[in-house]
């Protein structure tokens, strides 16, 4: 539990990189496995096997290799600080931004639980989580801050900015407990915004 005026501090950097390294390396295991069947296939004289294996070896491979690309970006320390004063995302190497309590009229957690159908006909089910902010007042507030202006409506929001934090449900109780205890007259609570079923 945080005492009254430590930060409760969110680490977004740890979780992001779990993902692309777990979602990285599986896909460019099985790129390579799918270019060794093709190899295997070639070679045994079936062409269309072959090449049909060449196509999905080589499209899994090119997402592992992106994963790697794009790994340092990805991993990068990020942290959501919640405090006494505001709310920021301390992103040193990105685009960070701080907003004090006193310049937002509402505050909220949103999530989204969506059902993801694999390939492999397997039902993942994962919680797409939010933090949406709403300035007290936007034409004063948005040329102020200019860094978060590509949060500015994003994903359906409406009249504030949303900070999407991905599959990401653990994250929900320690930012909520920090809102509580530090922005309890504009905090909204948890928005459920239902279920969606999309096809990964």
């Amino acid at each position: 539990m945080t005492a009254w005026g430590e930060p409760v501090v969110v680490d977004l950097g740890a979780s992001d990189t779990r993902k692309v390294l777990l979602g990285g390396s599986l896909a460019g295991g099985l790129g390579v496995l799918a270019l060794f069947g093709a190899v295997s296939a070639f070679v045994s004289g079936e062409p269309v096997g072959g090449s049909i294996a060449a196509v999905i070896g080589l499209a899994f491979t090119f997402i592992g290799v992106m994963a790697l690309v794009k790994f340092k970006t990805i991993s990068r320390p990020r942290k959501l600080v919640i405090e006494p004063q505001g709310i920021r995302l301390d992103d040193p190497r990105g685009t960070p931004w701080a907003v004090a309590w006193q310049d937002l009229g509402a505050i909220s957690i949103s999530r989204t639980r969506e059902r993801a159908v694999e390939l492999a006909d397997a039902l993942v089910r994962r919680t797409l989580v939010r933090v949406d902010l709403h300035p007290l007042d936007p034409a004063r507030f948005r040329p102020a801050h200019p860094a978060m202006e590509p949060l500015w409506e994003f994903h359906r929001v409406q009249n504030g900015y949303r900070l999407p934090l991905g599959d990401s449900a653990p994250m929900i109780a320690p930012i909520d407990a920090g809102l509580r205890m530090y922005a309890p007259q504009i905090y909204r609570g948890v928005i459920d915004e239902g279920f969606t079923v999309g096809l990964h």
